[in-house]
C-alpha cells in the first residue's frame, strides 16, 4: 500500500490539491480492495453495485455507505480476537448508536494522524487543559462513548485535565477556581463538544454575570451544532457567547464523526474547515450526484485512517459548500468548506440495503 502508507506519513498540509488528488484516489483504491478481501458485508455491497476496485477510480466514483449503517450492522476487516476496542456515537435517548471496530493499530493510526492536524493549528507545546464536560463521561459505560473518544483523544494535547463540570453537569466552581489561580492569564487549551460549553458553561456563566480570567486560552470544540440551531445560535454568535465570558477568542471549531474518529476538519482563524491530506469530502446532490464546488449539497466524507472496518467512504446526513481550493487566507493548501447543518431529507438510503439479509 505504498500511496496510502506514503500519504499517511504526510505532514496533513504539505500538498497542494492537485498534488494530493492522483495519490489519495489511489490510496483509497487499496483501502477499497482491503475492506472487500477482508470484510464479508463490504464484498457484497461492491458485488451487488457491481463495482470493480481494481481499476482506477476518481474518489467521487467510490462507492460509499451511508453513515447510518454503522447502526444497524456491526461491519469489521478484522477478526474478533484483533478487536482493541469498540467505539459508539453518543446519540440521543432512544437511539442506535453507532459501533466502530478498531484494532490497535488503526487506534495508534488515528491518534497519530489527529497529532499532526489539530497541532497545526495550536503548535506542539502541551498547555494546561480545561476541559468542559464532566468526569464521569470518560468512566464507567461512557468510557468508549464519542464523548469519551473525543475528550481522551484530544487530552494529548494539554496536560493536568481539569474538568469544569461536576457529574450532575453543573459548573464545579472548585475545580474551576483552582484552574484560574494557577493559570488565569496564561495560555491553556479549553476542549468541549459544542452544545455542552454552549449550555453548561457559557449560558450559566452569562446568567450569573460571570467573566472568567481566559483571555489567552485556545479553545477547541466540535459537534451538537443542531441542539445550537434549534436555538438560532450560529458560530458567530457563539463565539461572541466565548467572548463576553473568558475573552476567549482564539476559538477552532473542527467538523468530523465517530465513523472516522481522528479524521477531523479543522476551521480556520478564516473561517473555513481544511481537508487534510489524510482525508477529503465530495458534497453530492439529492440524488447523490457530485456536485462542482460552490454548490450546497450532501457531504460525503473520505478517510484513509478506517483499516479495521469499511469506513472509509461514508456519506453524512450533513449539507456542505466547498470553499474553494488552494486559496485559503491562513495559507494553508487544499480543499476548504463550511457545514450548513444537518439535511431535511429523513433518511439516506442505498447501500446499506445491499447489506440486508
Amino acid at each position: 500500500m505504498a500511496e496510502l502508507d506514503d500519504l499517511l506519513a504526510l505532514d496533513p498540509f504539505a500538498l497542494s490539491a492537485a498534488d494530493k488528488a492522483p495519490l489519495f484516489a489511489a490510496a483509497v483504491g487499496q483501502l477499497t480492495r482491503h475492506h472487500r478481501d477482508h470484510c464479508a458485508d463490504y464484498a457484497r455491497i461492491l458485488d451487488v453495485l457491481g463495482f470493480d476496485a481494481d481499476r482506477p477510480h476518481g474518489i467521487e466514483d467510490f462507492p460509499f455507505l451511508p453513515a447510518r449503517l454503522f447502526k444497524l450492522r456491526r461491519l469489521q476487516s478484522v477478526t474478533d480476537d484483533q478487536v482493541h476496542k469498540v467505539l459508539t456515537s453518543s446519540g440521543t435517548s432512544g437511539q442506535v448508536p453507532s459501533r466502530i471496530v478498531l484494532d490497535a493499530a488503526t487506534a495508534a493510526l488515528q491518534s497519530r494522524v489527529l497529532t499532526r492536524i489539530v497541532g497545526d493549528f495550536i503548535g506542539k507545546a502541551r498547555l494546561p487543559m480545561l476541559v468542559i464536560d464532566a468526569p464521569g463521561t470518560v468512566k464507567g459505560h461512557n468510557a468508549f462513548s464519542a464523548r469519551a473518544a473525543g475528550i481522551l483523544g484530544f487530552s494529548i494535547f494539554g496536560r493536568n485535565p481539569t474538568y469544569a463540570l461536576n457529574d450532575r453537569m453543573e459548573l464545579d466552581w472548585d475545580n474551576l477556581d483552582r484552574f484560574l489561580a494557577a493559570h488565569g492569564g496564561e495560555p491553556v487549551l479549553i476542549f468541549g463538544f459544542t452544545f455542552v460549553i454552549w449550555q453548561h458553561f457559557v449560558q450559566v456563566l452569562e446568567k450569573m454575570g460571570r467573566r472568567l480570567n481566559l483571555d489567552q486560552a485556545v479553545l477547541i470544540h466540535g459537534g451538537g451544532w443542531k441542539k445550537l440551531a434549534e436555538q438560532a445560535v450560529d458560530d458567530a454568535g457563539f463565539k461572541a457567547g466565548l467572548v463576553q465570558v473568558g475573552g476567549i477568542r482564539r476559538i477552532h471549531d473542527y467538523y468530523g464523526m465517530v465513523e472516522q474518529t481522528g479524521s477531523i476538519f479543522m476551521q480556520c482563524a478564516a473561517g473555513r474547515l481544511h481537508c487534510p491530506v489524510q482525508a477529503d469530502i465530495v458534497i453530492r446532490d439529492a440524488h447523490l450526484a457530485p456536485l462542482p464546488d460552490g454548490s450546497r449539497g450532501l457531504v460525503q466524507l473520505v478517510s484513509l485512517l478506517p483499516k479495521s472496518y469499511p469506513g472509509h467512504l461514508l456519506l453524512s446526513e450533513d449539507e456542505g459548500t466547498v470553499i474553494g481550493v488552494d486559496d485559503c487566507p491562513c495559507g494553508r493548501p487544499g480543499k476548504t468548506f463550511t457545514i450548513h447543518g444537518r439535511t431535511a431529507m429523513a433518511e439516506i438510503r442505498g447501500c446499506s440495503d445491499a447489506a440486508g439479509g
